[in-house]
């Protein structure tokens, strides 16, 4: 009740609404009471809120809204901050804006019903009018993006050219930089005194909830330490354990057996596919900090439509392996080294189903991983070179956001090498003429050799056994 009460009170305090006799020409959207516990890094309850939303599941396109899309900072994004962070040797902080949505004014004429349990005694049928977005809008998340922005601009910040969550500012020699990521922000200077003004600019037009290092961000648990950031998700994975009932299963040294063969399994018992997805939908959310089970998870993910036991099984063990290795995380060590160098491999016709070969590649600037994927390739390829080819322009498409994304933190990159164990692939990457073996290959998959003339990237030999991507393309054996 309290936690309602200081809601409401919020809302009075910043002028969110007016109460106001029903339309009879306009609908009403519903609301409701959201209660939920806010919980750091070590499972304690930090925070009881109560929140109230908007029923927009009620609302109407072109009437109650228009524009709904606002930007999201990809994980990708959060982990070259943190990598910029150790390269230039200063501390990310984190701060939350209490009921950033109701900072936001829409120029969409809404009303609201009046919160169960909290109805005027006066007044029982009038409803609200809202001045302000309430959460549950579907204009609200894009409402509360164009207020902060406008804000940001407004207090001489620059807007990222590729990334828009991204703002800077620079004074002198030193830069500040703020990460978006809808009401959570991420901050860091090269000098400390940015980020205390930075601070003092946000208290002064919103109310702010916590201020402190960056430690938990989206599941992420982060250790800025002297030597460099440790990332994990050792939290995720025991929560991950509880709910499908592993905590007590034995552990696995590998996620997936190397010598595993993976098809529909149509003689199998069928599974329910609702588990089955919930599964593969959490453990693609862990290989944000974990590369090693991107394949298996990958792998299985492709058998969702119709699982049966034998896939069951195999994410089973993934889930044994990640109980014996639940500490395991990314480091980030901070150096003077932050080259962008790229690592491309595929395997070929992998997928016994489709017959298609997987992709893999991976990312680093210096030496912090700061991106990877695994991907089944779209068409069948007939030879192994042309499987490395299409995989090496997947890579390049990479590349080459990054070096815009990274554009924006000052940093600009020529010449990006690609790490390739195949010489067939990087030759056909060179000769600009088309001969029996590589005709068949789509001309979209010829971009790769245009950067590479232009010089945007180069393809590097590397040896199989140095080939870092190796694990996202296929099993691995223990040793």
């Amino acid at each position: 009740m309290i936690a309602m009460q200081e809601e409401l009170n919020q809302f009075e305090r910043i002028e969110v609404w007016e109460l106001v006799p029903r339309p009879s020409n306009q609908s009403v959207i519903g609301t409701r009471w959201v209660f939920r516990n806010k919980i750091n890094e070590n499972g304690i309850i930090v925070r009881n809120k109560a929140r109230l939303v908007a029923q927009g599941f009620n609302q109407e396109e072109m009437i109650d809204y228009e524009e709904t899309f606002a930007p999201v900072a990809r994980l990708e994004v959060i982990r070259m901050l943190l990598a910029f962070a150790c390269f230039k040797d200063f501390v990310l902080y984190q701060m939350d804006v209490k009921s950033a949505f109701l900072n936001d004014f829409i120029n969409e004429e809404v009303y609201v019903e009046q919160p169960p349990g909290f109805q005027s005694f006066n007044f029982p049928n009038h409803v609200f009018k809202l001045k302000k977005a309430l959460y549950g809008l579907k204009q609200a998340p894009r409402a509360w993006y164009e207020r902060l922005s406008k804000f940001l601009l407004k207090k001489g910040f620059k807007m990222g050219k590729f990334d828009t969550t991204l703002f800077t500012k620079t004074k002198e020699n030193d830069m500040l930089l703020v990460q978006i990521y809808v009401d959570d922000i991420i901050f860091g200077a090269t000098n400390v005194s940015l980020c205390e003004e930075f601070s003092k600019c946000m208290h002064s037009d919103f109310e702010m909830s916590m201020m402190g290092e960056l430690n938990f961000f989206l599941g992420l648990q982060i250790k800025q330490l002297k030597e460099g950031t440790f990332i994990d998700q050792a939290k995720y994975i025991r929560d991950l354990l509880k709910r499908f009932d592993m905590e007590e299963a034995k552990t696995m040294k590998t996620p997936m057996s190397s010598s595993i063969k993976f098809d529909k399994d149509e003689k199998c018992k069928s599974i329910n596919s609702i588990m089955y997805r919930g599964m593969i939908s959490s453990l693609l959310y862990l290989t944000a900090s974990r590369p090693d089970i991107m394949y298996s998870v990958c792998l299985c993910a492709r058998f969702q439509s119709c699982p049966k036991e034998s896939h069951l099984s195999a994410v089973k063990l993934i889930l044994r392996y990640l109980k014996g290795t639940m500490d395991i995380g990314l480091w980030y060590p901070k150096g003077d080294n932050f080259e962008l160098i790229r690592f491309s491999d595929a395997d070929f016709v992998g997928c016994k189903v489709e017959r298609k070969s997987t992709s893999g590649t991976c990312h680093f600037l210096g030496h912090t991983l700061v991106s990877w994927h695994s991907k089944k390739q779209n068409l069948v390829a007939l030879s192994m070179a042309e499987a490395e080819y299409i995989t090496a322009g997947l890579c390049c498409t990479q590349i080459l956001w990054m070096k815009q994304t990274l554009s924006d933190f000052n940093l600009f990159f020529e010449h990006v090498p690609i790490k390739c164990d195949n010489t067939s692939a990087i030759n056909i990457s060179k000769n600009p003429l088309q001969h029996s073996k590589t005709k068949h290959i789509e001309i979209r998959h010829h971009f790769l050799r245009d950067h590479a003339q232009k010089g945007d990237i180069t393809l590097e030999v590397v040896s199989t056994k140095d080939q870092l991507a190796d694990i996202f393309t296929k099993p691995l054996s223990e040793g």
